[in-house]
């Protein structure tokens, strides 16, 4: 995959967005992979506790924002006596190039992984030119 491509940084775990919102409450970073198939682009995000109701993906001009939420869960009954998982929103955007097809984007989540896949415009994709005899 070129860097042209999908524009990306690489982000510390756990890391909040510093930009202005107007949502109180931590914003993560998700940890992100990316591979490139012979057809698509894949992107992996790891947001746990998310699922398919709480995930938004838009794309705006080359934009493609990815946003999810956790709610906080309550035990019924019973009072927290301790806690170190932190829940919140999650928030990561990418530039994509003019190679992807924006009418093919798709997404599943699954156990709070998140799977985007980005096929390619026809005429970005390789293809074997067949050779005659003249």
């Amino acid at each position: 995959m070129d860097n042209k491509d999908m524009d990306t940084q690489k982000q510390p775990a756990g890391n909040t967005l510093e930009t202005e919102r107007t949502k109180t409450g931590k914003v993560f970073v998700p940890r992100v992979d990316i591979y490139e198939t012979q057809d698509s682009i894949v992107l992996t995000a790891d947001m746990p506790g998310v699922d398919e109701k709480a995930v938004d993906i838009t794309l705006e001009k080359n934009v493609l924002t990815i946003t999810g939420s956790v709610a906080v869960t309550g035990f019924e009954g019973h009072a927290m006596a301790y806690s170190e998982y932190d829940v919140g929103d999650f928030e990561r955007a990418f530039t994509i190039s003019d190679e992807v097809d924006r009418d093919k984007i798709e997404a599943t989540v699954k156990n709070g992984v998140l799977r985007v896949i980005l096929h390619k415009a026809e005429k970005v994709k390789a293809r074997k030119i067949a050779i005659t005899a003249a």
